[in-house]
């Protein structure tokens, strides 16, 4: 499973948006051959006990929502989002998605939507034909011009963010969903309150670090090659003391 998520973090090294995944570990249950502290005799308590484990086990798989490398693309509808915060999406069934992937383009009907279509809501409502150029702020006000220059619209761009982002569920597509354990969504201005600022003509890139990653792969490696080992040797071991008994 270590393996496992290392190699997608490598996958979607470039991946807009993405957020690199680590898989966390605990210790399985101990058989107590001596309890620490037991009576030793004349009143006297024994400073350490015999506890052997039986391996460990994963636990979870968070996501790890640093701040990818900003690169600069030009393009009118590209906006990263510079801190803590979400674009929010409108997925088939009315159900909410939430998305860092800012590479946003315009449907037929003028709405702003992502690669898959999903339209992106609490953002520029409606682009028509007559409008030439877009102008997005930090703070995610936006003012559209037709080809005069004229300014003809104006409005405000809010992103959510969550109190515990790692509790989202990742569906896939960039895109994910609230769940009990990230908390409820709770919109806010960029750049205020603790919200990101905007980019524009800007996209996030992944946060995976190739070289961590390649070191986490050597160790996980290494990790497994000696615990090999170590089942080896017992069963090695084992087999010598059935030949001593006979």
């Amino acid at each position: 499973m270590n393996l496992d998520v290392i190699a997608n973090n490598l996958a979607n090294v470039n991946t807009t948006g993405f957020k690199k995944s680590k898989i966390e570990f605990q210790d399985l249950l101990y058989d107590t051959k001596k309890i620490q502290g037991a009576e030793a005799g004349d009143g006297q308590l024994t400073p350490g006990g015999i506890q052997l484990g039986h391996g460990s086990r994963p636990v979870s798989t968070s996501k790890i929502f640093t701040t990818g490398d900003l690169v600069q693309t030009d393009e009118r509808l590209d906006v990263a989002i510079a801190g803590d915060g979400f674009f929010e999406v409108q997925l088939p069934g009315g159900v909410q998605g939430y998305t860092r992937d800012g590479s946003f383009k315009v449907s037929a009907d003028g709405a702003i939507v992502t690669n898959e279509g999903y339209q992106v809501v609490n953002a520029i409502p409606n682009i028509g034909a007559e409008v030439s150029n877009i102008g997005i702020a930090k703070t995610g006000e936006y003012t559209m011009f037709d080809q005069q220059g004229n300014n003809i619209g104006a409005g405000q761009i809010q992103i959510t963010r969550f109190i515990n982002p790692s509790g989202l569920q990742n569906i896939g597509g960039n895109i994910y969903q609230e769940t009990p354990a990230s908390g409820v969504p709770e919109q806010g201005n960029p750049g205020q309150n603790g919200f990101g600022g905007l980019a524009q003509g800007y996209l996030e890139m992944s946060n995976v670090k190739v070289v961590e990653e390649m070191v986490n792969l050597i160790k996980a490696q290494r990790a497994y090659e000696v615990n090999s080992k170590a089942i080896q040797a017992a069963d090695e071991m084992m087999q010598r003391s059935n030949q001593i008994k006979r």
